[in-house]
């Protein structure tokens, strides 16, 4: 990716002599070279997806914030798309002394300091399949943020197809973000007449969802059509995000992501469970 482009017009002799004779600003030139940028920019895809392709043509695009969610520490460190920002699911969008997601308000102080506005349409991307990066989307949609996308493949493909990483930390300029309304019937949960979709049948080899086509036959293979509203857990809610996902930003089913899931449900007391293979703690 280039990082300094002489405008076409003008011949490189002249340019140098430009700058030796003050006839032009180095803050001119530059707010120019952003001014062509913005011009050249891609319009964002429809649908819940981006493609890497799209993203390494548009890593400087003004209506887009790339964010990394990632479940192992030390990968958005060592090196990651260029002008992402880390958030750390554990620390950033997780509550650890109210044991829930991230609270309204520091959401908001997260998103204003990543420089996100209204009309910013934020690009998720993480490991392990988009595991993490997921259940983001998940907060997201909580907190009503409108334009979200997951990078598809995630990690795996965009270092697979060997596109730019960098080291830097960007700096974006604060805004002021507010959330613009709360969806808590996003968390709900029950688990008598579950079936058992495993996250990994969601994705390719290359870690890119499967086509809706395809989706539909995996989940059709249990008895999940979309014609009745549909609960999805795991231990805690983080894989169970990404079937919410495919199930309903993908297939547009009617869904609901279980926060807690099994952590909170298998530690209740009274509570019914199935337990068709008869064990207790993995004994007989």
């Amino acid at each position: 990716m280039e990082a300094f482009r002489t405008p076409v017009a003008t011949p490189p002799t002249r340019l140098r002599q430009w700058f030796k004779t003050g006839l032009i600003g180095a803050s001119l030139l530059l707010g120019s070279l952003g001014w062509a940028q913005a011009q050249s920019a891609s319009a964002i895809p429809a649908g819940p997806l981006v493609s890497t392709e799209w993203l390494a043509s548009n890593l400087t695009h003004p209506d887009i914030r790339i964010i990394e969610v990632s479940v192992n520490p030390g990968l958005y460190e060592r090196a990651h798309i260029p002008g992402a920002v880390n958030f750390s699911w554990h620390n950033d969008l997780n509550d650890r002394v109210r044991r829930d997601i991230v609270t309204q308000k520091n959401f908001e102080t997260l998103l204003s300091t990543a420089g996100v506005k209204p009309n910013t349409t934020v690009m998720l991307y993480g490991d392990t399949n988009n595991w993490f990066s997921a259940w983001a989307a998940w907060v997201f949609d909580i907190y009503g943020t409108p334009n979200v996308k997951l990078l598809d493949g995630g990690r795996k493909k965009w270092e697979a197809e060997n596109r730019p990483l960098d080291n830097r930390v960007p700096q974006y300029a604060a805004t002021q973000y507010k959330v613009p309304q709360v969806n808590t019937e996003l968390r709900a949960g029950h688990i008598p007449t579950a079936v058992n979709v495993p996250w990994g049948q969601a994705v390719r080899e290359d870690g890119t969802f499967k086509s809706p086509d395809e989706l539909r036959r995996v989940y059709a293979a249990v008895g999940v059509d979309g014609s009745q509203p549909i609960i999805t857990y795991c231990r805690i809610g983080e894989r169970s995000s990404h079937t919410w996902f495919a199930l309903s930003k993908i297939l547009g089913y009617q869904v609901r992501n279980y926060d807690g899931s099994w952590t909170e449900y298998g530690n209740a007391v009274g509570v019914p469970v199935n337990n068709p293979a008869g064990t207790i703690w993995a004994a007989k």
